[in-house]
């Protein structure tokens, strides 16, 4: 651990010494602030474009596998960046993790839309379900998680809000947005627009252009913590663990509207 990555952090204890005692929700914030202290150290070393993102993806992939492996030593993990070991099938408890969501925006600084996801499976004899999760935003300095659920403040915007790729909105939430009245925010990596949602930034996030589990996990865990409404994109809950990673589509937005966008998706889909 280098000494950049010593100092306290919002998990309540310094990054080179978590409590034996911590419980899931303060170790998934701890590991993702870690891996984002890690990640903006990489970015300050002069690298550029595709060797910039190659060194972010394996810095914190590398360091979130080696701090779980010492902290929770029994547990899975599924990562982005690593082999997927279909022994977490059978595993009570696994850590979902994308060490580097929005790696594109990662290398164009100063850009902030980029994080870290953390998130924990537990079995629950009847499938599972997400029981703790982190959203690092580094450049921000803010961790959004589960121990200390944000508070979503009143909306302050009159019309509604909604999170879309930078570079390439799905045409139908073009046409949802015509449908509420919103207005599109674009903006990078997936768990960057589900915290909008937690911030206030925006006010929903739908999504169908495909999508794996380390996309949402953590967002997801976090968003339902903050009392948001979380779904797949036909009403079905989102599920984690799976033998097939691949999660579509999703939606995460403030409850009151989610009545609204089901409705119009159901009408119109996502094509």
């Amino acid at each position: 651990m280098t000494d950049s990555l010593r100092g306290v952090t919002s998990s309540g204890f310094e990054p080179g010494t978590p409590p034996a005692d911590a419980d899931d929700h303060v170790l998934a914030t701890w590991l993702a602030e870690v891996a984002g202290r890690r990640l903006l150290e990489v970015r300050a070393e002069g690298l550029e474009g595709k060797e910039l993102k190659d060194a972010g993806d394996a810095a914190a992939h590398e360091l979130l596998m080696r701090l779980v492996a010492e902290h929770r030593p029994e547990d899975a993990v599924l990562s982005e960046e690593g082999k997927d070991d279909k022994a977490r099938l059978s595993a009570e408890r696994v850590w979902i993790i994308d060490p580097l969501d929005g790696t594109r925006e990662f290398s164009e600084p100063p850009r902030d839309d980029w994080a870290v996801h953390v998130a924990l499976w537990q079995s629950t004899g009847q499938g599972g379900t997400l029981v703790a999760g982190a959203v690092a935003q580094p450049v921000l300095g803010e961790t959004f998680n589960t121990g200390n659920p944000p508070v979503v403040p009143p909306s302050t915007s009159e019309r509604p809000r909604i999170a879309v790729s930078r570079s390439r909105p799905p045409a139908f939430v073009q046409a949802l947005a015509e449908e509420m009245g919103a207005e599109l925010v674009p903006m990078g990596s997936a768990g960057v627009k589900m915290m909008s949602v937690v911030r206030d930034v925006a006010d929903a996030y739908v999504h169908a252009g495909g999508q794996y589990e380390w996309d949402s996990a953590a967002p997801v865990a976090v968003a339902r913590a903050a009392g948001l409404f979380t779904s797949r994109v036909n009403g079905d809950e989102l599920v984690y663990n799976q033998d097939d990673v691949y999660l579509p589509d999703l939606i995460v937005c403030r409850p009151e509207l989610s009545e609204r966008i089901l409705a119009f998706i159901a009408e119109h889909g996502t094509d």
